[in-house]
């Protein structure tokens, strides 16, 4: 022999990538006399073990004999067969084992020992023979499972890099087919899809590239629904085994053990994996001739994973074990030939059903890590569902389906849970389900529907009430009661005393985890009213349970409008800080919602700051999850691009942003009319004061708390461009009391410029311009800017004080209110309010909540419809009428209708 290693086959196709795990192998060849290379049949073992083998060659002075068993059947040949390859011949009177050992004792030499898996107690016998007497040789070894030889190291062979390696192995044998192969953006994802579905295993990898002379890489995909009838015509010089993926695995299914053989073919009902605990509840089954007794279920598992006929992957100090597809397509045909498939499909759904009830009862202690694991079994409980439907099993359907609510919440999963429950709750009558499974199902399904649209499932929610308060069971009418008080919110409906009598009930249950979910309703309730002072009562206690009991989405849920609640206060800084952590935290836990929510916020407080260009990258990353979740979320996520729009000073994108928002909240009314100032603004800034007046009086009349501050703010605006004063006074006035009273800061400086606006029309010119400076101070402190869409106004309204006043005078005017504390000037501006008295008489004297009554009297609202619509009494709106009347000298509602009509 010489270090040329003659005795390497020469392959006839080129060597697709493998160098790290080339690199691998040799290096532990290098630092051990017995290296196995294993893996599952198609794998790739021979090819990796014959490159790295010419790779060291020359660094044997004996060189490299390499060995292939594949048609070796009988265990007593082992040795000839060495020897023979070694070119040496028999000798009388001399074992094969005696003239090997003879032969290689002094010599320097790397044997390569190919397919060994079949004949692995004679191969090992004879290696542990060979290296204590030959201390200069070196055995490489390919095998389906390791010898278990002294000294061995054994090295898996991973799958085929998908992106590239696997690809680029297609691509290459496609064109030994057809030359004019050629990989393009049409047809490379379906390549990829193809490898992935394949595992990434080279031979099956191979056999799908051949089909490439008579079918297209889609037709391809396609007929992996039955990959062993489309996976065969290997070379016709290839062993049979590698000539056919099903042959392959036939030959590593043949080696099993009869226990090996029942416990592969069980496993086949597994979907995305499984833990030790799940393959002993499932697989250990009593059948006729088929037992498998539990504490059997480790040893078996452990010989499939040696034998590369399943993967141990270790995670976290968890082992969990799956089947590669093609090796689960073949079990499951086991599984169905054997009689045993729908006992053990039963099994399994019961299995996942009882895994799925502790996800929804460890939600009161530990709800991270039951969500946790259910991400992990996410594909066997899918499993366990379609087996529900198969069998027409109604109830445990529904029982799924509703324990996996959390986790249809906090992995923003809304769709697929909807979905769920669609398939089975029109089956859900009394004959087939409980009426407290029913009754569940119909709340969860309820809240899941507000969570995605907005303002859908009120009808689930009173019949899942209904139900619930007819068991008596207490937890469950806290389930149902928080449903109906979360759709009554989304429908503009009084809820607080829903959400309040669920809180008690959970409270006395113990439920914990229902509680801290309804605090954080409550929290979004007070935001929609914009009330950041109630925002902070409920996501103080909401927080402290949920972060107790593990729920990290309703802990972001109360971070996120807490830290809204500090923005409107006037901390963007740290407001936007918060949230950009939040929103990085929900996006890594994949609870969408929350990251779009509070990215959302922070590109809100982003642009409050001037930071124009984060919040428009913000919005970006988030754009297409808020649009799959749904016309609530995509309207939410359109007004926060207005608002960004306004403050870049563009109106053409704040107007189509607004509308867009308009339109797709139309389903939410609490939302969109949060929203209603923004088209006020955006119309304002298009000139088209008609329409800004309108949008401007709709949104005053149906916003409260800091959403009617901005509605006021805006109103103000347009009634001075309307060249009414004296009602954009009395607007601002209005905005800055209910500002203060809320503590609502952020708006304060906008409307301190409103009304240094209406003091120099007026000619208040030295007030004017204390208010101005106060309006710059309190920016300055605050961190935020003028949104440039007001720019041009502002400039002009200080241009025209400065003007009227003198450089000095309205410099020192303006230091003066800079100078004071945001307290101070709220103080100052509000003492302005008497010095122009609202007249006694006429259309002037009306204050702003009795123009809102007058224009919906004249919209044809009788005083209910009004109440209703304003959020006070009918009672009230009497009172307001009757001012109206004496102060216009009217005594109809014709004569005001008429009255209004010459004042629009």
């Amino acid at each position: 022999m010489t270090a040329t290693a003659p005795h390497l086959r020469v392959p006839l196709t080129s060597f697709i990538g493998r160098e790290t795990e080339a690199a691998d192998v040799q290096r532990l060849l290098a630092e051990n006399r017995l290296v196995t290379v294993s893996g599952a049949g198609g794998a790739g073992k021979t090819r990796l073990a014959l490159h790295v083998a010419d790779r060291v060659a020359a660094g044997y002075d004996d060189g490299v004999c390499a060995v292939d068993f594949s048609p070796v059947a009988e265990p007593e040949l082992v040795a000839v067969t060495i020897v023979r390859a070694f070119g040496r011949s028999d000798q009388p009177g001399r074992s094969a084992v005696d003239t090997l050992l003879s032969f290689v004792a002094g010599r320097r030499v790397l044997l390569l020992l190919d397919n060994c898996e079949h004949l692995l107690d004679s191969i090992a016998s004879l290696v542990d023979s060979l290296l204590p007497a030959c201390p200069q040789v070196k055995v490489l070894a390919t095998s389906r499972e390791p010898m278990g030889v002294a000294g061995e190291v054994t090295w898996r062979v991973p799958p085929l890099s998908l992106h590239d390696e696997a690809v680029e192995l297609f691509a290459s044998r496609a064109r030994l087919v057809r030359p004019t192969f050629r990989l393009t953006e049409a047809n490379r994802a379906t390549v990829t899809e193809i490898c992935s579905r394949l595992d990434g295993m080279p031979l099956a990898i191979e056999l799908a590239a051949a089909r490439v002379r008579a079918l297209s890489p889609n037709e391809i995909f396609d007929g992996l629904r039955d990959r062993f009838r489309l996976l065969t015509g290997g070379a016709r010089t290839a062993v049979p085994r590698q000539q056919a993926l099903r042959a392959s695995v036939d030959w590593s299914h043949e080696l099993l053990t009869q226990p090996e053989r029942i416990l592969f073919r069980r496993l086949a009902v597994f979907s995305g994996g499984f833990d030790l605990d799940a393959a002993q509840a499932v697989a250990a089954i009593r059948s006729t001739g088929a037992d498998l007794e539990r504490e059997e279920v480790l040893d078996l598992v452990t010989l499939l994973v040696d034998k590369s006929l399943v993967v141990a992957d270790t995670e976290d100090s968890r082992t969990r074990y799956r089947l590669l597809e093609t090796m689960r397509q073949y079990a499951f045909e086991q599984l169905d030939d054997s009689g045993e498939g729908d006992a053990v499909r039963a099994r399994h759904c019961d299995y996942y059903v009882h895994v799925a009830a502790a996800v929804d009862t460890a939600a009161r202690t530990a709800l991270d890590r039951s969500l946790a694991r259910a991400v992990v079994e996410i594909d066997n409980f899918r499993a366990a569902f379609a087996w529900t439907r198969a069998r027409s099993n109604t109830e445990a359907a529904l029982m799924l389906t509703s324990s996996l609510q959390p986790l249809w919440l906090a992995l923003g999963r809304l769709n697929e849970g909807l979905a769920w429950f669609d398939a089975v709750l029109d089956d859900a009558d009394s004959t087939t389900v409980s009426p407290g499974v029913r009754a569940a199902a119909l709340a969860d399904r309820a809240l899941l529907d507000t969570w995605a649209f907005g303002a859908r499932g009120a009808q689930q929610a009173d019949s899942a009430l209904a139900q619930a308060r007819a068991t008596g069971d207490q937890a469950l009418i806290a389930r149902a009661l928080t449903a109906r008080g979360i759709v009554a919110t989304m429908h503009g409906e009084p809820a607080q005393e829903q959400l309040a009598e669920a809180a008690d009930l959970a409270r006395t249950v113990g439920d914990r985890w229902r509680l801290c979910q309804i605090l954080g309703w409550q929290a979004n309730l007070a935001y929609l009213a914009g009330d950041p002072i109630a925002v902070r009562d409920a996501t103080t206690e909401g927080r402290k349970i949920a972060e107790e009991i593990g729920d990290r989405f309703t802990s972001q849920q109360c971070r996120t409008w807490a830290a809204w609640a500090q923005l409107v206060s006037g901390e963007p800084g740290e407001a936007a800080s918060r949230l950009g952590a939040i929103a990085e935290e929900a996006r890594a836990d994949q609870a969408l919602i929350w990251w779009v929510v509070s990215a959302h916020y922070a590109a809100q407080a982003a642009a409050c700051q001037g930071d124009l260009h984060p919040a428009a990258i913000g919005l970006a990353a988030v754009a297409s999850p808020a649009e799959e979740f749904g016309p609530l979320w995509s309207g939410n996520s359109h007004a926060v691009r207005a608002v960004v729009a306004l403050a870049e000073g563009d109106v053409a994108k704040a107007d189509q942003m607004s509308r867009i928002a308009w339109d797709q909240l139309m389903p939410a009314p609490l939302h969109q009319h949060m929203h209603g100032h923004l088209l006020a603004d955006v119309a304002l800034a298009r000139g088209d004061l008609g329409a800004a007046h309108t949008w401007a009086d709709q949104a005053v009349a149906t916003a409260t708390g800091w959403h009617r501050v901005l509605a006021l703010t805006a109103r103000a605006r347009v009634q001075f461009a309307r060249r009414e004063p004296e009602l954009a006074e009395q607007d601002a006035y209005e905005g800055l009391a209910l500002a203060a009273a809320l503590g609502a800061l952020l708006a304060v400086p906008d409307i301190l410029e409103s009304l240094a606006t209406t003091a120099r029309a007026g000619g208040g010119h030295t007030r004017s311009a204390r208010l101005f400076g106060a309006a710059e101070g309190i920016r300055a402190r605050m961190g935020t800017v003028r949104f440039k869409v007001y720019d041009a106004d502002h400039e002009g309204a200080t241009r025209a004080t400065r003007d009227a006043m003198g450089d000095n005078a309205f410099e020192a005017a303006f230091a003066e209110g800079s100078a004071l504390s945001t307290a101070e000037a709220i103080a100052y501006a509000r003492r302005g309010k008497g010095e122009r008295r609202r007249p006694t008489m006429g259309w002037a004297s009306l204050t702003p909540a009795e123009r809102d009554v007058v224009r919906l009297v004249c919209d044809g609202l009788g005083n209910k419809e009004i109440a209703q619509r304003l959020l006070i009494s009918p009672r009230t709106v009497q009172t307001h009428l009757t001012h109206v009347y004496t102060e216009l000298n009217l005594t109809s509602r014709v004569q005001l209708v008429q009255e209004a009509s010459s004042h629009d």
